[in-house]
């Protein structure tokens, strides 16, 4: 059975709790405020079944650190309850933020993802550009990015 998975934008907010579940566990829970989440333009969205949020994600108008010029959006804080993971609520939210970013006229779709979602993104068609790096305190990331024909 095929589990009905509903999208939404919701709040600053309400993403907190599954970045910390997910991104930033064992580590205070303000680590979970990211830079550009009020800012406008910025969009939260997250994946539903009935009422319980399971995976979310924020789109920031921001443009490529490689690709100066090119109209851009970020991913970021992308998260899903590790309950459902493989269920297609990540995906889900993805394809979200890329159809917003499409609306917004953006050619470029871009992350810096975790190693460890790094499958998860060249699955949706990403690619990653440059070596490996650390952030500092999270862990090893690639930047990896979708063109938005």
């Amino acid at each position: 059975m095929t589990e009905k998975i509903e999208v939404r934008c919701v709040s600053a907010d309400e993403v907190r709790p599954l970045r910390h579940l997910v991104l930033r566990p064992g580590r205070p829970f303000e680590e979970t405020r990211f830079a550009g989440d009020d800012a406008l333009g910025t969009a939260h969205l997250g994946a539903f079944r009935g009422r319980e949020l399971l995976a979310v994600a924020t789109l920031l108008d921001a443009p490529h650190p490689d690709r100066a010029g090119a109209r851009a959006c970020q991913v970021r804080g992308m998260a899903s309850d590790p309950s459902v993971r493989g269920l297609g609520f990540g995906a889900a939210v993805l394809a979200a933020c890329e159809a917003e970013a499409r609306r917004r006229g953006a050619r470029l779709l871009w992350c810096n993802a975790r190693e460890a979602a790094a499958g998860f993104y060249r699955r949706a068609g990403f690619v990653a550009t440059g070596e490996r790096f650390e952030i500092a305190g999270v862990g090893p990331h690639f930047r990896m990015h979708r063109e938005l024909a």
